[in-house]
This record gives structure tokens, sequence and C-alpha cells, in this order.
């Protein structure tokens, strides 16, 4: 799948949810781990998760190369976006 300038891609990880879901997310959850950089974009995630399993979102900018990892659970706090920071020296967002 791809999403504009990233490639996002689901790798199954185990079986079916084992724990409830967080009550607090029934939305799902926005995933910030750009610690505050400068550079930064962000992509929505592929929400909800219809799988019944338990897996991780790859997802990887095409732009600057950076690849990271966001797990899920088919539930509804799962992530359903993730910003991360830009790779790329002098880069501007």
């Amino acid at each position: 799948m791809s999403e504009g300038r990233f490639e996002i891609r689901w790798v199954r990880r185990g079986g079916p949810p084992q724990q409830p879901p967080d009550p607090r997310y029934p939305d799902g959850v926005d995933v910030d781990i750009s610690l505050g950089a400068a550079r930064s974009c962000s992509t929505p995630l592929p929400y909800p998760v219809d799988r019944n399993e338990v897996g991780t979102w790859l997802v990887e900018c095409q732009v600057c190369g950076l690849r990271v990892g966001i797990t899920a659970a088919s539930r509804p706090d799962d992530p359903r976006s993730v910003k991360i920071a830009c790779k790329l020296p002098g880069r501007t967002q």
C-alpha cells in the first residue's frame, strides 16, 4: 500500500489480540515519534485494522528513506496515523 510519499506494509506478528482495548482511545491514536524535530512529516495508517490479528505497520518514507515499525492489534485503540522526523539534512517540510 502506498500513501503518497509513504509505502505502508502490514507484517503479521501473531494471532488475535490477547488484551482488551484501552477505553481512553475508542477512535485510535495519533503516534508522534518525531521527538519534536524541526523537520517532520506524517501519514495516516490504515485504520481500523480489520484482520483480527496482532502485527506491525512498516512505514517507509520514499523521500528520505526512514523506516519505522508501528504495532497494531486489530483493536479500536490502534494507531491511526504516525508522525516521523525527516532524516535528510537541511530538508524543510
